[in-house]
């Protein structure tokens, strides 16, 4: 059942999401080679607790961290870890709040220090391919029109992997709600969407095969291939004629341009 939020519902949930993307951009400010993941968990979770809202994830079907760090070939749902991050690698941050009866959830894929050509390559379609869902995220469309946009940009244009197994979700009073709203399909199927929806569209794009496994931690999904993968998320209220992004990457980028700037300099 889709729960269709109210103009001062979604008010709220703008606040959720907002929080989350001001608790990404402080970890951009601070991720570089040497830091842990461990370490950017933690102060994930005291930034969003000093901001007046509890980590959606936390407890979440028993996971024990705030965020899901996700390194290199690992998809989604990685667990933090005390190894340090080195340069050339990647991360994606998944990170839920709670806050004022609504989630907020939100991704974003770092670059720690200078990355390969084909990673930023993958980096930027997957992040691209995410506007692309988003611009057909509107009352009237259908759900498989957003995953359809998502998987001919990646997948026919850049043969990329598109992940099936894992899709984005509505997003309420519950961190998962309906419809599921996968990154492959076809053009006008799948769930009507309809104003007051509240989605998070999520492409979870891989360098190489389309096919994941689950390590042995029993909730990192990693690539078979072990080649890179990319994940950004954003929080959108389906209304007429163009999507309203919830959340924001604006401030995250300009941290990751200082943080860029600042590692130049020395």
């Amino acid at each position: 059942m889709v729960h269709y939020k109210s103009k001062a519902e979604i008010e709220l949930m703008r606040e959720s999401s907002l929080l989350v993307s001001k608790t990404l951009a402080e970890v951009a400010k601070i991720i570089r080679p040497g830091i842990s993941t461990f370490e950017l968990d933690q102060f994930a979770d005291t930034f969003i607790k000093d901001n007046g809202a509890v980590p959606s994830f936390k407890g979440y079907q028993d996971f024990p961290y705030a965020c899901c760090m996700s390194v290199n070939d690992a998809v989604v749902h990685g667990f933090p870890t005390k190894d340090a991050l080195k340069e050339g690698d990647i991360v994606s941050v998944d990170v839920g709040v709670f806050k004022n009866g609504f989630h907020g959830d939100s991704a974003y894929t770092f670059a720690v220090g200078e990355v390969s050509a084909e990673v930023k390559q993958l980096l930027r379609v997957t992040k691209e391919s995410l506007y692309k869902g988003i611009e057909k995220a509107v009352h009237g469309n259908r759900v498989g029109d957003i995953a359809y946009a998502i998987q001919h940009y990646t997948q026919k244009e850049h043969g990329y992997g598109v992940v099936r197994e894992l899709v984005g979700h509505g997003l309420g009073r519950k961190l998962h709600e309906e419809p599921q709203v996968p990154n492959y399909g076809k053009r006008g199927t799948g769930e009507k969407l309809k104003e007051g929806m509240v989605i998070a569209i999520e492409p979870m794009i891989n360098m190489g095969t389309k096919n994941i496994y689950h390590d042995k931690d029993g909730w990192t999904i990693r690539t078979e291939d072990g080649k890179p993968a990319a994940h950004y998320e954003h929080n959108v209220a389906i209304q007429r004629g163009k999507a309203d992004i919830l959340s924001s990457f604006a401030e995250i980028e300009a941290a990751e341009r200082a943080n860029a700037n600042l590692s130049s300099d020395y």
